[in-house]
């Protein structure tokens, strides 16, 4: 629940934009509440109303709730993220893993395995894919009141005391990576008492976004995200590109070199969204595809089946 001066503060944002462009472009119905006419002094920022016109909304009611640390990043690193394909089962440790931390319900994932096909006449891969935290993030440029930014450590991020659900960021996406909060999250009775973070983001909200944040209040201290410790297989490295280094946790490499070598790639990179997460090929794989049917019921493996991405 939030406190009374995050309630106000959201209130006077939502009296000075109404009526905002979320039914014209999301589909959800204009936003409508009873407020009071305070007035605030202060510079005002231009947002789309739902007729294509600018509305003006005073600056001081958009003032980042989040300190200004975590919105500017961790001094003098850029993560990155390795995915090696040839290694993955559809284990899905790194999907539960991820979830139980952020107190996600089970329809909702962050990161997500997808069953990949290069072409009709290849055998079908494992596809895991996380937020791919772009350095040219469309998400950020369309947020019309600052929740998503990108940080100086390479980690876009989503403020959710700010975020007001008008999912703008989701249609802007173009690898789907962004997941709407629909109900309570299912949250231990530790992580119900954190104090909000858009760097753990726990707990979150009913009503806005969410996705793969990287873990950076993991990183901080040093630890390796979930997802990649969780996985039996190793098959996602995590690191500083300044430093050079990546790791599973048990294997680490240069990162220059295990691109170079493996012949590291980003997904849709004609897009020009610069990602953070580099894929490697999945040549002389581990387990055949048909392995990561195991322990799934007879209607997800219809599922993965029937909903096989096609690059080609």
């Amino acid at each position: 629940m939030e406190d009374g001066k995050n309630t106000q503060s959201r209130r006077k944002f939502f009296c000075n934009t109404i009526p905002l462009a979320l039914g014209a472009i999301t589909g959800i119905g204009l936003l409508s509440q009873s407020c009071n006419n305070d007035e605030e002094e202060g510079e005002t920022v231009s947002v789309l109303s739902s007729d294509g016109q600018l509305v003006q909304v005073k600056k001081s009611a958009m003032t980042p709730t989040a300190s200004p640390n975590v919105r500017k990043g961790i001094p003098g690193k850029s993560f990155v993220m390795v995915i090696d394909l040839a290694k993955c089962k559809n284990a899905r440790k790194c999907v539960s893993k991820c979830q139980k931390m952020h107190g996600l319900s089970t329809e909702d994932e962050w990161m997500k395995v997808f069953l990949m096909q290069d072409s009709n006449d290849t055998a079908p891969y494992w596809f895991p894919k996380p937020c791919f935290h772009c350095n040219q993030p469309p998400c950020v440029k369309v947020c019309p009141v600052g929740a998503t930014y990108k940080r100086t450590d390479g980690i876009v991020l989503i403020d959710n005391e700010r975020c007001i659900g008008c999912k703008f960021c989701m249609t802007a996406c173009p690898y789907s990576s962004r997941v709407f909060q629909w109900k309570e999250a299912e949250l231990t009775e530790e992580m119900a008492k954190r104090d909000y973070s858009p760097e753990s983001s726990v707990p979150s909200k009913v009503g806005t976004v969410g996705k793969c944040d990287f873990c950076p209040d993991m990183a901080r201290k040093g630890i390796l995200p979930d997802c990649v410790t969780g996985c039996p297989n190793g098959v996602i490295y995590f690191g500083d590109k300044n430093e050079d280094i990546v790791t599973n946790g048990n294997e680490s490499f240069r990162f220059s070199k295990l691109i170079h070598d493996r012949a590291g790639y980003h997904y849709m990179a004609e897009l020009g969204t610069e990602p953070n997460v580099y894929y490697l090929p999945p040549v002389n794989r581990i387990f055949d595809y048909e392995d990561g049917f195991e322990n799934l019921s007879e209607e997800q493996i219809k599922f993965f089946k029937s909903s096989t991405v096609k690059k080609h």
